[in-house]
């Protein structure tokens, strides 16, 4: 009899393993965030100062790298500053317009302002001039937000 009932455990495991997976799936997009919102390129040059963008619904980000002249191979710090939305989250994306630079994407700190600041470095290039993107990418409150702002280096 003890035989015949062993067999009832695995059985039961598998069916609770199963509609704990299909509820894990179907719940899903209840665990992940929502797709960023990608801002249309802006044609503010960081090199002059910082940039401001609007956000749809309300409030602005201020961006700006620091020294203006965007060296290569050495630090340069980063500063966003988000109003009219809490931000919870915010990175760098550094990306070569016309050739791949490789992943940088460094994360900024939440400062006691409100303010998010970190270190970034832009890679060395083979060409003279160099065309670059960086994309600032929040997550807040209302969603996140992909902000791209286009810049050169010269060698």
């Amino acid at each position: 009899m003890a035989e015949r009932k062993a067999w009832i455990i695995p059985v039961v495991l598998l069916i609770a393993g199963a509609v704990l997976g299909g509820v894990a799936w179907y719940f899903r997009d209840y665990f992940e965030p929502p797709p960023a919102q990608v801002l249309s390129l802006d044609d503010c040059d960081l090199h002059q100062g910082p940039c401001r963008r609007s956000l749809p619904g309300g409030g602005e980000v201020l961006f700006s790298i620091e020294p203006r002249s965007i060296p290569l191979t050495r630090p340069l710090k980063l500063k966003v500053q988000v109003k009219g939305a809490r931000a919870q989250k915010v990175e760098v994306d550094f990306s070569g317009v016309t050739m791949n630079m490789g992943y940088n994407r460094p994360q900024l700190k939440k400062m006691a302002d409100g303010s998010f600041v970190g270190d970034g470095l832009l890679p060395v290039c083979i060409r003279q001039r160099m065309d670059w993107e960086a994309k600032v990418i929040l997550r807040t409150d209302r969603g996140g937000f992909i902000l791209p702002w286009r810049f050169e280096t010269v060698k």
